[in-house]
């Protein structure tokens, strides 16, 4: 399993993801400012894998504070919070898992634990969150697996493998599972422009994992599929609003209109932590800008003119009318997305 990140004794290792495919090096986080830091420089990236480093950034905060009482610690705990929340707005996992950390601080400040008690319990709670993202890509990948064509040719949008997640992955969760189970496939990854998270990265983990992959340009998906050479899409995601509309990487519209207008089946596959049933639609999704370098510059070299409007939005929505299905690790969900979304939270209370 590709070690996106771990608990050590000295702090989260993370595997660089700014230097693959040509380097594997590790970034060592020893206090929670440095996962901020590693969350916004995208050292680290991707909603689920997000979410875990923000938890364990929340464990290292309690473990590095010298308050000597639970209460005498609340104040920072919400400064720790808050720092970690800042870090990313769009991918609402993050949210998520800080706002469970907050719950379990209150509960335990509530019922009278001590600092070192909340300490192991906080961290306790970390490793929980990772062990369920693995799990949850597994049960993903075995639903979604299903799905996929028994043999045919299969894109992917940004990477949404074990890189982005504790393990296994998401949207290639789902196509590691379908190889699991002897389909024979041909994954096509969109480089994805312009952070190449699909060139560097998507390729890099299918190749170790020896499934074939071809890296293509982003606008060459729709000669892809008017050949005939696409037979099914899957993406992750980073939030998917209470009607379905999902937030991705930016261009993940753009594949879902061309998906629709081939005919061919565009899935999403998405832990229950990214779903917010608490923005009614994907207008409400807040886009992160992300700096201009990334589209001036590329490998320290400049591409554009001085002086030259840039945009940067780092994702964008894609309304749920083009979504075939919601692959989530409580089963596949249909449209109408409303409806269904509601009807599993219900089942799962």
């Amino acid at each position: 399993m590709i070690p996106t990140l771990a608990w050590t004794p000295d702090g989260v290792r993370f595997i660089d993801q700014t230097k693959l495919p040509l380097e594997e090096s590790y970034v060592l986080a020893s206090t929670y400012e440095q996962v901020a830091d590693v969350i916004v420089t995208m050292v680290v990236r991707g909603a689920p894998a997000i979410g875990v480093s923000a938890a364990y950034g929340v464990a290292l905060g309690v473990r590095g504070t010298t308050a000597k009482t639970a209460e005498e610690f609340a104040p920072e705990f919400e400064r720790i919070c808050a720092r970690l929340a800042g870090t990313r707005p769009t991918a609402v996992n993050l949210f998520w898992a800080i706002d469970r950390m907050k719950g379990l601080f209150a509960n335990l400040l509530d019922s009278g634990a001590t600092l070192d008690q909340i300490k192991d319990r906080i961290l306790a709670e970390a490793h929980a969150m990772y062990a369920e993202d693995i799990a949850a890509c597994k049960a993903m990948g075995a639903f979604g697996g299903a799905l996929l064509p028994q043999a045919g040719g299969v894109l992917t949008h940004c990477n949404a493998g074990a890189l982005a997640t504790c393990g296994y992955g998401t949207a290639l969760g789902v196509i590691r599972s379908a190889v699991e189970q002897g389909k024979q496939i041909q994954v096509f990854a969109d480089e994805t422009r312009p952070f190449l998270q699909g060139a560097r990265l998507t390729a890099w983990e299918l190749m170790a994992d020896h499934i074939p992959t071809t890296v293509i340009c982003d606008n060459m998906a729709a000669s892809i599929m008017r050949a005939g050479r696409i037979q099914a899409v899957v993406v992750g995601a980073d939030r998917i609003a209470a009607n379905g509309d999902v937030a991705n990487k930016i261009g993940t519209y753009n594949v879902a209109i061309l998906a629709h207008e081939h005919g061919i089946p565009f899935y999403v596959a998405a832990p229950w932590s990214t779903i917010d049933l608490a923005t009614a639609t994907g207008e409400g999704i807040p886009i992160e800008e992300r700096p201009h370098v990334e589209v001036t510059h590329h490998g320290g070299k400049q591409l554009t003119p001085n002086g030259v409007g840039i945009c940067n939005p780092a994702f964008d929505v894609t309304p749920a009318k083009y979504v075939t299905a919601i692959i989530t690790e409580r089963g596949v969900l249909r449209a109408p997305y409303d409806e269904a979304l509601k009807a599993i939270e219900k089942t799962a209370k």
